[in-house]
């Protein structure tokens, strides 16, 4: 994907090294797939499987983005381990410029349909971090906190993503990054309250078709940003984002994992769903497509 003309955005930290947390058992340990691998919730950094999932209720009809009012936050600037300065790697860099784009491309759309986009920050680390959802390892992968408008990463994820799983190339890594931005779509959608109140009077099934509702929806969101910049993808980037979306559906990594699937565990949706719906995304560029209540 051609990022040559975009500059890195200044909404960056450097969260630095918190020591642990990696290594090992990196990817399956990942958020994307620790609930659907053991059926369990994990605290504070499972608001990103729970929290924002749509208010599939109506909120995407017609189109268009029926938001009400966007709730104000405040982004992040980042002192002396802040700004482009924390963009230092060739990785890093490449996830900044992602961000650029991805702040650009939803600025516009909520522009269209007359609301505010508020940006969100990323914020690098190695090891483990501090964030405002709680503490985390890298063993997480990458994530979405709402209670700081930001997106977590561990570059060292690309490796793994790329080695373990054969998801290569630079839009599998955007991916990744598109689909953690799908989530602060959600959040500045104001969906995070009402997901929370419908998981706390559902059963554990019920809870998990919000989840699967919910990372659906991100991948669906992550394909408008592919959809709307179709003309900085190049020969063989749609068949990367492909890649990395079968790579970690539900039913994937729970045959890998332990050689059979659990429909009932799922929170992410299958291979085949997830790139259903990235695809979705892409081929339209608009985020009213992405209406995933019948899923789960």
């Amino acid at each position: 994907m051609r990022l040559d003309d975009i500059d890195p955005t200044s909404n960056a930290r450097d969260r630095g090294f918190g020591g642990g947390g990696g290594g090992g058992g990196g990817l399956f340990n990942l958020l994307f797939f620790l609930p659907m691998i053991f059926g369990r919730k994990i605290g504070c950094l499972m608001m990103v499987v729970i929290l924002g999932a749509v208010a599939m209720f109506g909120m995407f009809g017609g189109g268009g983005i029926n938001t009400g009012t966007v709730p104000a936050s405040q982004v992040a600037q980042g002192g002396a381990s802040g700004g482009k300065a924390a963009c230092n790697t060739a990785e890093r860099v490449e996830s900044c410029k992602v961000m650029t784009l991805a702040d650009r491309t939803w600025d516009q759309i909520f522009r269209e349909a007359g609301e505010k986009y508020t940006p969100a920050t990323i914020n690098f680390f190695t090891g483990s971090v501090q964030s405002g959802c709680g503490s985390a390892s890298s063993a997480v992968g990458p994530f979405y906190c709402p209670a700081d408008d930001g997106v977590y990463l561990d570059t060292k994820f690309f490796d793994e993503l790329s080695q373990r799983f054969g998801a290569k190339g630079d839009v599998a890594r955007i991916y990744v990054i598109a689909h953690e931005m799908g989530h602060h779509i959600q959040d500045l959608l104001g969906t995070s309250d009402q997901v929370a109140r419908q998981q706390a009077q559902s059963d554990e099934r019920g809870a998990n078709r919000l989840s699967v509702q919910l990372e659906l929806q991100a991948d669906c969101f992550a394909g408008v940003f592919f959809g709307r910049n179709k003309d900085r993808l190049e020969s063989g980037d749609i068949e990367e984002g492909m890649t990395a979306a079968n790579a970690i559906g539900d039913d994937t990594l729970q045959r890998g994992a332990q050689g059979g699937v659990r429909p009932e565990t799922f929170t992410h949706g299958t291979s085949a769903q997830r790139m259903a719906w990235l695809r979705k995304g892409l081929e339209s560029g608009d985020p009213g497509v992405c209406n995933t209540s019948g899923e789960g």
